[in-house]
């Protein structure tokens, strides 16, 4: 897998990734004589509904792309800079939801999903529009790419309103490799398709390839009535031996959203080869009849389990796989009336293995099926919770906005309801540090990236605000009351001396209503991890000296610090601490804070 992976590779729809039939040399298996066939194709996708929409745009190195126009239904938004959009209340339908991506320099991208009850998270990966190859109308040639895909023309070009072209002609073409870790990224809709009859039906696919035609002046070209083009698309070297001798041929329809049965094309060598007389995404697949399934993981306390991957195996037609939402749902299609296997994986830095694996179906229709995921046997292994607060500069909620969280290289996005937000996985004991940025789509301001160590099994983050020109801060809350925010004249040093390497932090030493005051000794080299409450008279590593100045006496702190970098100077110190107190009116009190400063000496 590449080491960018971004979670919402998190297709609410369960992509197919495997092709492992066994067949002869026709596909037999696509036949139904009771099927009932409705008139219209899109009778099959339900009642409209409105659903919520968090998506990221990236390139194929996996750098988010700003300004791609996205469409779901009637409504549309722009990607920040961050390549993230977010559509709430879109129309779409109970089976079926479709998503399109455009932007100048990319062949049009799109997603289509079985939309979930909570926020549907989706990635589109666009492929730029680089021209392989230019032909010349009135000629008959040929275009090859270098993995070998090809494409034939008998010269016969014509512009979108039909009238005729000549000149020269741009070809762009993409193959799509079912075996390369991107191919779900950069496919158009998902693989779901109309066969010649109407019916419906899920696919297994063993190559794609995308072409678009370009004259002289930019505009988009196809071939003329009449005309055909000759394709060749590449066979993996591991798909051959379960590749049949003559496949259907699907192209993409970007109007409805779906794949469409038009031709056959049959195995030569290593390629299948067939006759296409329009251009679009064309793919060689495999037909299988489907009904969609819903899967809702919870853990044995049965809180929904999110951002865990679900994967279902069918031993005719491989794995899918997807991500669950905030509600611990992933929706899509897989094979009707087979037994599957669905596995619950770990996060490939903590040895990507199953947490849990079961028998489900035969299913002849629509289903919806529960999921408890047990507590892992293994306790390098363990779930956690990361939640907070999104206000913005004026202390208004934030309703328009989302949170990003790093962990590794992994990145969850999370969309923020009503100023809050709640981020559920699963964390290996070796990495227990990891990074939020929340971002204010209303106000189109951010935070910085701020670092935390986890405190197992919640971190609260308390109240996180987009402030541009806030640089650094100490915030902390008292017993679950207003939040405290500290910004102006802040100091914060690394020092040595008798006792070894010290941290100072404060804000003044006077009694002020908002003085904080915050002394240890660190750990010499390894300066980040975690510390408690040391006396101050002694020479152990933690801190020895946390006062609210007036508020809270120094000598009965339980807390735990979580120090997650300490950065040269002018760099950032980022803490977060946690635990209680006995105040000056004599009451046990909670506290919880962060510190993200910049490092003074």
């Amino acid at each position: 897998m590449k080491s960018t992976q971004f979670f919402s590779k998190i297709f609410l729809v369960l992509c197919l990734i495997l092709a492992s039939c066994q067949r002869d040399d026709g596909i037999t298996n696509d036949s139904n004589q009771n099927e009932n066939i409705p008139d219209t194709f899109s009778d099959y996708f339900g009642n409209e509904i409105s659903r919520n929409f968090l998506g990221t745009v990236i390139d194929k190195n996996h750098n988010p792309i700003e300004g791609v126009s996205i469409t779901i239904g009637n409504a549309t938004a722009l990607t920040d800079n961050n390549g993230v959009f977010i559509i709430k209340d879109a129309n779409v339908f109970e089976r079926f939801g479709y998503i399109k991506a455009e932007k100048a320099g990319y062949i049009h991208g799109s997603r289509s999903v079985v939309p979930t009850n909570g926020t549907n998270k989706v990635t589109i990966m666009l492929l730029e529009e680089t021209v392989t190859g230019t032909v010349s109308s009135g000629s008959v040639s040929t275009v090859t790419a270098p993995d070998g895909s090809a494409v034939s023309f008998d010269g016969n070009f014509v512009k979108e309103d039909g009238s005729a072209y000549s000149g020269s002609v741009n070809v762009i073409m993409h193959h799509l490799d079912p075996t390369d870790d991107d191919v779900e990224l950069q496919m158009p809709g998902m693989l779901y398709a109309q066969n010649e009859d109407g019916a419906e039906r899920m696919l297994q696919t063993l190559g794609m390839l995308a072409v678009e035609l370009r004259g002289s002046g930019g505009e988009d070209l196809n071939l003329a009535e009449g005309s055909t083009s000759e394709i060749k698309i590449p066979v993996d070297a591991s798909l051959l031996s379960t590749a049949p001798a003559a496949i259907p041929l699907w192209y993409f329809d970007e109007t409805s959203g779906v794949w469409k049965e038009e031709g056959e094309a049959t195995l030569q060598g290593n390629m299948y080869v067939g006759s296409v007389s329009h251009f679009s995404f064309w793919n060689c697949d495999i037909p299988a009849e489907a009904i969609t399934l819903c899967v809702n993981v919870t853990n044995e306390d049965g809180q929904p389990v999110s951002n865990i991957k679900v994967v279902i195996t069918s031993a005719t037609f491989g794995s899918r796989n997807g991500y669950t939402n905030e509600n611990g749902e992933v929706c899509g299609y897989v094979p009707s009336n087979e037994t599957l296997t669905l596995s619950i994986i770990n996060y490939e830095i903590c040895g990507a293995s199953i947490l849990h694996s079961e028998n489900i179906g035969p299913f002849n229709s629509d289903s919806s099926i529960n999921i408890i995921v047990p507590t892992p046997d293994s306790p390098e292994i363990t779930l956690e919770t990361v939640r907070g607060r999104f206000k913005t500069c004026d202390n208004e909620d934030v309703n328009n906005g989302y949170v990003r969280l790093k962990y590794d290289n992994f990145t969850f996005i999370d969309i923020v309801e009503n100023g809050t937000f709640e981020i559920n996985l699963f964390r290996c004991s070796a990495y227990n540090t990891f990074s939020v940025r929340a971002f204010d789509a209303d106000n189109l301001q951010s935070t910085d990236d701020i670092n935390y160590t986890f405190t197992s099994p919640l971190t609260d983050l308390g109240i996180l605000q987009p402030c541009n020109n806030l640089t650094e801060f100490i915030q902390y809350t008292i017993d679950d009351e207003e939040t405290v925010l500290i910004a102006e004249d802040i100091y914060a040093a690394r020092y040595v001396n008798n006792s070894g390497q010290n941290l100072v932090i404060n804000n003044g030493w006077s009694s002020d209503e908002n003085c904080f005051i915050l002394k240890g000794r660190l750990n010499d080299p390894e300066y980040t991890g975690s510390y408690n409450h040391v006396p101050q008279s002694g020479q152990e590593k933690g801190f020895y000296y946390y006062s609210l100045c007036d508020n809270i006496p120094n000598t009965e702190n339980i807390s735990v610090y979580n120090l997650t970098s300490i950065g040269t100077l002018g760099e950032y110190i980022d803490l977060n601490f946690s635990g209680t107190f006995l105040g000056t009116d004599g009451n046990t009190h909670t506290i919880s804070g962060i510190i993200h400063v910049l490092r003074d000496q």
